[in-house]
């Protein structure tokens, strides 16, 4: 396998960036159950496996993609030989000192290859040395392996929003703190 570069995304990116199968399958999800007793609301995620695999829609308009990034803080894209693979793009957000992961994209011939893992290293790396205190991510419930990839690089479930997305999926959030 080809080594992975990962540089600042560049104009000439964006085009193949948004040809990338944002999509994802999925065997379980992330299920929301809200219950509602005297006074309180308890909201409790459990991991439920799925009968049979799901295509998990990109939560974005893929056709607005770029005029999207162009707000973002920084962005980088990752090269698999001379072929971009992956992208990942950030937001900071407000003076808390708080940096998003709003975009992480693996384009699906280059899955499960270490693209991913790269491109959220890079993105931690970029946050730390913009002294950000806290990374958070933001992924839909129905994108087990995202949530899977958050966990395995420290993160912590730290929220949810439901009907966040415009196809009204559950977002969950997740952080991980610096010094």
């Amino acid at each position: 396998m080809s080594q992975i570069q990962i540089r600042p995304t560049i104009a000439t990116d964006l085009l193949r960036l948004m040809a990338f199968d944002h999509s994802a399958t999925s065997e379980s999800v992330w299920q929301l159950e809200l219950r509602r007793e005297t006074g309180q609301v308890n909201a409790v995620f459990r991991e439920v496996r799925l009968p049979r695999s799901i295509s998990v829609t990109y939560p974005h308009n893929q056709y607005a993609l770029a005029d999207d990034w162009v707000n973002r803080s920084m962005m980088y894209t990752a090269l698999v030989g001379k072929d971009p693979a992956g992208y990942i793009s950030l937001s900071e957000r407000g003076a808390a000192s708080v940096a998003w992961v709003v975009d992480l994209v693996v384009d699906a011939p280059q899955r499960r290859r270490g693209v991913g893992s790269a491109l959220l290293a890079a993105g931690q790396a970029w946050a730390e040395s913009r002294s950000h205190r806290r990374l958070i991510l933001e992924l839909q419930s129905k994108n087990l392996p995202a949530i899977h990839l958050a966990q395995k690089f420290g993160y912590e479930f730290c929220g949810y929003n439901d009907q966040y997305y415009i196809n009204q999926d559950v977002a969950l959030f997740f952080a991980k703190v610096y010094k």
